[in-house]
């Protein structure tokens, strides 16, 4: 893992100098959007919605829009006196009680790790939440920006959490009425959950519809069906082909001019029979080249039938020493 903030977490007159990781990914399953015919990426332009002209980056400024959809735009001077700080210190405002923190308040975890004159103090801070049963409430400046965070403990490494604000938390709108719930029914859901109660194993649960997704594009890989594009990257099955094809030539050039060719090379240009195939789908992808080819000079067109002569002797050349042998 790469560091992504250094600094010091404070808590009285005592420094524990740190590192800051990012403690979890995103594995989500993304889509391109692409066009259906020939899977090119679909673009997106930045066009203003007034005049319906594309804006360069170098126009494009911050708006602030009000309630009532005035636009309020906003100059770098203006970005520049907002109160932003550099800190480079997580200060623990108070220790409070684990169970005083909704979970819901939590955004984003980090890894904590001490720098080596930090690692007793950080162990001392550790034990010190641990026999406490408590969060560090702090403070921490990331990307220039205040944050409130906690401390907490998870197999022995210290995580910051960051918080949400409290007006960031939505109130429900809707009221549940529930009616009369008899003693009976309380005393089967009881049972249902003593039923069904355990431990937690996050490694029980698996992200079925990432494998599902992952399985459909093999699948589809195997049977052949990519759309290819000129951004697309060869796979290895399309330079095994054009291997094959390169010791065809040589093995034909060679027998043209009267040259042995050795079993191996017989070999590989009988094999390549199984390979016609693909060599068929490259030249269908190839295809648009063969406009620019139409406006060749005549010179260029001349020379192609040449080759053909030749390619039509050289088929000619393996047939020889078979009817020389009958």
């Amino acid at each position: 893992m790469r560091a992504i903030w250094k600094g010091a977490v404070s808590f009285g007159l005592v420094s524990v100098p740190v590192k800051l990781y990012s403690a979890t990914e995103s594995h989500d399953i993304s889509f391109r959007q692409v066009h259906e015919a020939d899977g090119g990426r679909i673009k997106y332009q930045r066009v203003c919605s007034i005049d319906g002209e594309e804006v360069p980056y170098a126009e494009i400024a911050k708006g602030y829009e009000t309630e009532d959809g005035e636009m309020v735009i906003l100059t770098d001077d203006d970005m520049a006196s907002l109160p932003l700080t550099s800190s480079r210190e997580i200060a623990v405002e108070k220790f409070v009680p684990t169970s005083q923190i909704d979970p819901m308040l939590f955004e984003k975890s980090y890894y904590l790790e001490p720098e080596k004159t930090g690692a007793k103090p950080y162990a001392l801070l550790r034990q010190a939440l641990l026999d406490a049963d408590r969060m560090a409430v702090v403070t921490i400046a990331l990307r220039n920006r205040t944050s409130v965070a906690v401390l907490r403990v998870r197999d022995d490494v210290i995580v910051l959490q960051t918080m949400m604000w409290p007006d960031e938390i939505r109130t429900p709108d809707f009221q549940i009425e529930t009616g009369e719930i008899k003693d009976s029914e309380v005393k089967m859901a009881q049972m249902l959950v003593e039923t069904l109660a355990g431990d937690f194993d996050a490694s029980e649960f698996e992200d079925d519809y990432a494998d599902a997704v992952q399985a459909v594009v093999k699948a589809k890989i195997e049977g052949g069906e990519i759309k290819r594009t000129p951004t697309s990257t060869k796979t290895g099955g399309e330079v095994v082909d054009l291997l094959a094809a390169l010791q065809r030539s040589v093995a034909a050039a060679k027998t043209a001019r009267g040259e042995d060719v050795p079993d191996d090379a017989d070999d590989s240009d009988d094999a390549g029979d199984s390979d016609e195939a693909p060599a068929k789908k490259t030249a269908a992808k190839r295809a648009p080249a063969k406009k620019n080819a139409m406006k060749a000079p005549a010179k260029k067109a001349a020379a192609k039938k040449t080759a053909a002569k030749k390619t039509a002797a050289k088929k000619t050349t393996k047939k020889a020493p078979a009817k020389k042998a009958s």
